[in-house]
């Protein structure tokens, strides 16, 4: 079974995981030092990921491979959520500096009253996809949905994205099947007919399916913003206490990281090398398929500049998008969530 980036447990027992120990740490240092200060010591930093390594921290590992975070001065650990505790929680109880999370994830712990906040997204635009096979039916019409199989965690937010889909597209949100399939290998559940349609990244698990099979349809999410709201994931969080209290390590993480994201939209065979020296348990073929997919797509015109920005309206729409769908009792969360300040142009 292929590592997938998994981002949807959706709002379910944030609370609850408070207090529960990390996953040991893996160090992911690389490159030659080169601090800015010869004789300041480095600052240890530990960010701690969403998901096991994938193409979207391409410009974190090349950074980190590369010494760019030596030299910003940081001494860089990277580590991977446990089974029980994730980044939102992680980073709100000071454990780790900085973590890879989602909107739909910081928004309910910020309503829990976990103190963290979005300082850099990684896309612009959501690539999220629904995937299934031709034979299903499915088409790259949302109207399709219509009568199908949808596998997924349970999530309120699924439940609520797929039923705006298929409604966009003439068809009736109630003749959907909800399946709670848990962690599965996408693909092989479509091809054993468990489910008809699945929740996956454009970018990793639907191009792993296309290089695999010729008959793999996808409905993308953002080719639907005028019926879905985008929204940012993954996203860079951090501490709202420690980011006011030491704002110079975040605006030199992100300026290095910021590095190594426009090292790898400039050439992504490099980002693809550096993420398989710090993953090399990841399979090299979709690896490099998938840096070179997203390396255009890290800004939003796809050159160097304009890593990791937010938009206040996508932040809004989906922030209300949430409250409509019953998924947030209030707009509330969404004020002071996210944070342009940090970035090297900001």
């Amino acid at each position: 079974m292929v590592n997938t980036p998994k981002t949807r447990r959706l709002f379910a027992g944030i609370a609850a995981l408070a207090g529960v120990s990390l996953l040991a740490a893996c160090s992911a240092g690389g490159g030659e030092p080169a601090p800015q200060d010869p004789d300041a010591s480095a600052r240890e930093v530990t960010l701690m990921l969403n998901w096991t390594p994938n193409a979207h921290h391409a410009g974190i590992y090349y950074a980190a491979e590369n010494g760019l975070y030596e030299a910003a001065g940081i001494d860089l650990t990277i580590i991977e959520p446990s089974a029980d505790v994730g980044a939102d929680v992680a980073v709100a109880e000071g454990q780790v500096e900085f973590g890879i999370s989602q909107a739909e994830s910081l928004l309910p712990a910020r309503a829990e009253g976990m103190g963290v906040q979005s300082i850099a997204a990684l896309l612009p635009v959501n690539d999220s996809a629904l995937m299934g096979l031709e034979g299903s039916g499915l088409t790259a019409d949302p109207g399709s949905l219509d009568g199908l199989r949808y596998g997924g965690y349970g999530g309120a937010l699924e439940t609520e994205i797929i039923s705006e889909l298929v409604s966009c597209g003439g068809g009736d949100p109630a003749s959907v099947e909800f399946i709670d399939i848990g962690n599965v290998d996408y693909l092989a559940g479509l091809e054993q007919e468990r489910f008809d349609v699945t929740w996956v990244f454009g970018g990793w698990d639907a191009l792993r399916a296309q290089t695999e099979r010729d008959d793999v349809t996808t409905i993308q999410f953002g080719d639907h913003l005028d019926c879905i709201p985008n929204w940012y994931t993954p996203i860079i969080i951090g501490n709202e206490t420690a980011l006011e209290g030491d704002p110079d390590l975040a605006r030199d993480f992100l300026a290095a990281t910021g590095e190594g994201y426009a090292a790898v939209i400039a050439d992504p065979e490099a980002g693809a090398e550096a993420l398989l020296a710090g993953a090399p348990e990841l399979e090299p073929e979709l690896v490099r398929n998938a840096v070179a997919y997203y390396a255009p797509l890290f800004t939003a015109d796809g050159s160097a500049e304009g890593f990791g920005v937010q938009d206040e309206a996508v932040w809004t729409e989906f922030t209300e998008f949430l409250v409509q769908a019953g998924l947030l009792e209030d707009a509330s969360p969404v004020e002071g969530a996210w944070s342009n300040e940090f970035l090297p142009q900001g």
